[in-house]
């Protein structure tokens, strides 16, 4: 178990090299990873089921312990997102897939990569897991609300359907990964750093699919695409930690509340897509889950080495 949680610390901090790297196999091989698509959301569904098995009834009760941070974060990942994105796609006049697809990226709650950012950003991890848990167990009633509210100018969308699809690939494997931690803690304590292993794949396999399928058309739309979603998530990073300060947060809590708002469950996104949409609607969100582990491991790096920085100058 130690060797398997050695492998799964440096597949967690490789998450981005594992993700481009496979990503560009995607563009030159499709045919190996085209396989996948037609199971993201069972793969999703075990990413989720290993979400639930890190939270505690500990992560809940942190709500109660700063609920208006929590309640401001949570409304800024929901308002924010969607926003930006639906002013992105009316300002590039984007495809109709293609904006349906970045407005329903943004509509969905905040990733566990988040969480990870915060840490390695020296930020309040606390609140950034708080903030995840309760915007993906309101993700079933709020993604498809905002996504039928933004986007159904581009696509019909069915928000009954895709509430259905978020209960099924998100909400019931959380539980279920939740009610086994508390029946079985102790094996679960034991296997948990084997976790983040598990997540890499996951994602990393989400994102390769979603590439070999729509190879075409990410190699003539794939540059306005990118640029689309680098905007976004760099806005959204920007506005949240604006938000943040105008809230007069602590620095720990800016930062936490900045890569929470920034940073989407593109896993997610893909799946939605792909069941609810087509798959070129899924690029926006393989994209993101490219970028998004780009820039966050460089935000968390260049935040966490300006705390340590602060910090000396304290001592």
């Amino acid at each position: 178990m130690k060797t398997l949680g050695k492998i799964s610390d440096f597949a967690g901090n490789t998450f981005a090299v594992w993700v481009v790297l496979f990503a560009a196999l995607s563009l030159i091989f499709p045919g190996g990873f085209a396989w996948i698509a037609p199971h993201v959301s069972l793969l999703l569904g075990i990413i989720m089921f290993g979400m639930g098995l890190t939270l505690t009834l500990d992560d809940f009760k942190g709500v109660l312990k700063a609920p208006i941070s929590v309640l401001i974060a949570v409304v800024l990942q929901y308002t924010v997102m969607p926003l930006v994105a639906f002013g992105l796609a009316v300002i590039f006049q984007l495809p109709a897939e293609i904006a349906a697809g970045v407005i329903l990226v943004g509509c969905c709650p905040g990733g566990t990569a988040s969480n990870v950012m915060t840490f390695l950003a020296k930020g309040n991890t606390a609140l950034s897991v708080s903030v995840t848990a309760v915007s993906t167990v309101l993700a079933p009633i709020l993604t498809p609300a905002l996504t039928l509210l933004f986007a159904s100018q581009w696509l019909p969308v069915s928000a009954a359907d895709m509430f259905i699809s978020i209960v099924q690939i998100v909400l019931i494997p959380i539980v279920l990964g939740i009610i086994v931690r508390l029946l079985f803690s102790r094996q679960v304590d034991k296997s948990i750093q084997a976790l983040p292993l598990v997540s890499v794949v996951g994602i990393v396999a989400v994102a390769s699919a979603v590439v070999a399928v729509n190879r075409e058309d990410i190699l003539t739309t794939g540059l306005l695409i990118f640029s689309v979603v680098i905007l976004h998530n760099v806005l959204g990073l920007a506005v949240g930690y604006l938000f943040g300060k105008l809230f007069k947060f602590d620095f720990a809590d800016q930062k936490a509340v900045s890569i929470e708002v920034g940073m989407q469950n593109s896993g997610l996104g893909s799946a939605l897509a792909l069941a609810h949409f087509s798959p070129i609607a899924a690029v926006p969100s393989a994209l993101f889950s490219v970028w998004h582990n780009i820039s966050g491991p460089v935000l968390a790096t260049w935040w966490g080495k300006r705390t340590a920085d602060l910090h000396h100058k304290a001592d």
